[in-house]
């Protein structure tokens, strides 16, 4: 469970709070969580035990956090 509260700390970094940026954020991290794009998929993969289970859900917070910057940039409305 530790691995998915980092990944949604990550994910909100720096993104206004409000309850339409935490579901979309909940939402995005838990896409690529699941769907494991690369590089996700990659350190799935490749880095063995607890290091790899944290660090797939870290890089998974970190896409999930760009794509809601990105949308803030474009001027869609999370707040």
């Amino acid at each position: 469970v530790w691995d998915e509260i980092v990944g949604m700390l990550v994910t909100m970094t720096a993104v206004p709070l409000s309850l339409t940026s935490l579901l979309a954020g909940f939402a995005l991290f838990r896409l690529f969580d699941i769907w494991k794009p690369w590089p996700i998929g990659w350190v799935d993969r490749r880095v063995q035990g607890g290091l790899g289970i944290m660090l797939d859900d870290v890089i998974a917070g970190v896409m999930a956090c760009l794509l809601l910057h990105a949308a803030l940039a474009l001027g869609i409305p999370l707040l």
